[in-house]
C-alpha cells in the first residue's frame, strides 16, 4: 500500500465544513480505497453503498427512509449511476446540525457534475482525485512512475508486462462498459480509434479541422468526442491564456492524455528503453511534469494555462492563483538554457518566478527569477499553493 495521507486530510477538511462532498476521478484511480480510509481515520459510524451492487441499490428503494437515520459519514459510491438521489440529498444536507456526512464517488460525468451543482449548491464541495504523484511513490521512482503511470494496478503491478496489460484492459474497459454506464452513446471502437490518435497530439495545439478531416466527421463531433474524454478525466485540455498585449495570442487549447501510463499503451510503448527511443519522449514527459507539477502546488484547472503567441514566444505553464504568477517550462534535458521565448514570458506575463523542469540533477539559476529545477526537487523545493 501507498500512503494518500494528503489526499485523506484534505477531503477530511471538507467533510468538516460541507454537508455533502464529491470525490471525482476516473475509474480505477483508487477513489473507493481512498473512501475506505477516510472512514477509518474519521472513526465513529461509517455506511457504504456500491450503486453497481444490486443488493445495495435496492436497500435504497426508498431512500429517505435509508439513508434519513444515519450518522457519521455516508458514501455512495458511483453517483452518477443514481442521479435521482440528489434531490434526497439535498433535503437530508439541510437538516439541523446534519447528523450525517455524505461522501458521494463518481466518475465525473457531465450528468453527475449538473445534477450536483443544480440539486446542491451552496451544500456540496467537489475534490478531484488523480493517480499516484511523485510525493506519493518517492522522486526515485519517477521512471517508473513516467513509464507505467499513476493507476494504482498499473504502478503496482508486479511487472512491466503485468502493467502494461492492465492498462489494455483498462482501456477496452472504459471504452466498452463504463462509458455505456454514464449514458454516452458514441460507439467504442470510435472512441478508441480517436483516443489513439489524439495520443499523436499529446501536447500539441487541438486542431480539430484536421481531426475531422482525419475521422470523416465535422468539427463539432471532434470537440464532442474530446469532451467526453475531458469529462471522465482521460483528457486534460489545457486552456490558453489571454495577456492584454499587443500581439496576436493563439486561442485553441493544448491536449493531454492525463496518465502517461495510458499514453504510452495507445502509442504502443511497452518500456522506458522504448520510451527513450521515441519521438513523442519529450512530449511525454512534458506532460508527466505538468501533472506532477500541478498536483504538487494543489492547484484548480481553472487556474491553470499554456501561452504562446503567433510570433513564436510560449510557455508550457502558466499558474495564476490569489497574487501568485508562476511560469514553468519543462524540458527534456539535464542542461536547459535559457530562451528568447522565456525572456518574452517574463517581461509580457510579469511573471513573479519561472521554473525550468528538467531532467537531470542539478538545481541552478539561469537569469533573474529563472531557475532549472530537477523534476525530483519540486516536492522538497517549491511550496503548494493551496493547502
Amino acid at each position: 500500500m501507498i500512503g494518500r495521507s494528503h489526499h485523506i486530510q484534505r477531503v477530511a477538511g471538507l467533510l468538516k465544513r460541507h454537508p455533502v462532498v464529491a470525490l471525482l476521478g476516473a475509474r480505477q484511480v483508487g477513489k473507493t480505497t481512498l473512501a475506505r480510509e477516510i472512514a477509518r481515520v474519521r472513526g465513529g459510524a461509517s455506511h457504504f453503498y456500491d450503486l453497481e451492487n444490486p443488493r445495495d441499490v435496492a436497500r435504497l428503494s426508498d431512500p429517505m427512509s435509508e439513508l434519513g437515520n444515519l450518522k457519521g459519514l455516508i458514501v455512495l459510491d458511483e453517483i452518477q449511476r443514481s442521479p435521482e438521489l440528489f434531490p434526497v440529498l439535498r433535503v437530508l444536507a439541510d437538516r439541523p446540525r446534519t447528523p450525517g456526512r455524505f461522501l458521494v464517488l463518481g466518475s465525473a460525468s457531465p450528468e453527475l457534475l449538473r445534477q450536483s451543482s443544480e440539486s446542491l449548491a451552496g451544500r456540496i464541495a467537489h475534490y478531484e482525485l488523480g493517480g499516484f504523484d511523485l510525493s506519493e511513490v518517492g522522486g526515485e521512482k519517477f521512471q517508473k512512475l513516467w513509464t507505467r503511470g499513476g493507476f494504482p494496478r498499473a504502478f503496482l503491478a508486479r511487472s512491466e508486462q503485468a502493467s502494461l496489460e492492465w492498462r489494455r484492459e483498462f482501456i477496452r474497459t472504459y471504452l466498452e462498459r463504463d462509458l455505456p454506464q454514464l449514458g454516452i452513446r458514441t460507439s467504442g471502437p470510435t472512441l478508441h480509434r480517436f483516443w489513439a490518435m489524439l495520443a499523436h497530439y499529446h501536447g500539441q495545439l487541438l486542431n480539430s479541422s484536421e481531426l475531422a478531416r482525419a475521422f470523416g466527421v465535422s468539427d463539432a463531433t471532434i470537440r464532442h468526442y474530446l469532451d467526453i474524454l475531458t469529462a471522465t478525466f482521460v483528457v486534460r485540455q489545457l486552456t490558453p491564456w489571454h495577456a492584454n498585449l499587443g500581439k496576436r495570442q493563439v486561442k485553441s487549447p493544448k491536449v493531454y492524455l492525463s496518465d502517461s501510463g495510458i499514453l504510452h499503451t495507445l502509442l504502443d510503448i511497452p518500456d522506458l528503453a522504448s520510451l527513450k527511443r521515441h519521438p513523442k519522449v519529450g512530449a511525454s514527459w512534458e506532460g508527466f511534469a505538468m501533472e506532477s507539477v500541478m498536483s504538487h502546488l494543489k492547484v484548480r484547472t481553472d487556474e491553470c494555462h499554456f501561452w504562446r503567441t503567433h510570433d513564436g514566444a510560449e510557455l508550457d505553464l502558466l499558474i495564476r492563483s490569489g497574487p501568485n504568477q508562476i511560469g514553468f517550462e519543462f524540458k527534456h534535458t539535464s542542461t536547459p538554457a535559457m530562451t528568447p521565448s522565456m525572456r518574452s514570458a517574463l517581461t509580457d506575463l510579469k511573471l513573479d518566478q519561472l521554473w525550468v523542469i528538467h531532467t537531470g540533477p542539478n538545481d541552478f539559476k539561469l537569469a533573474p527569477k529563472v531557475r532549472a529545477l530537477p523534476l525530483t526537487q519540486v516536492m522538497t523545493t517549491i511550496k503548494p499553493l493551496r493547502r
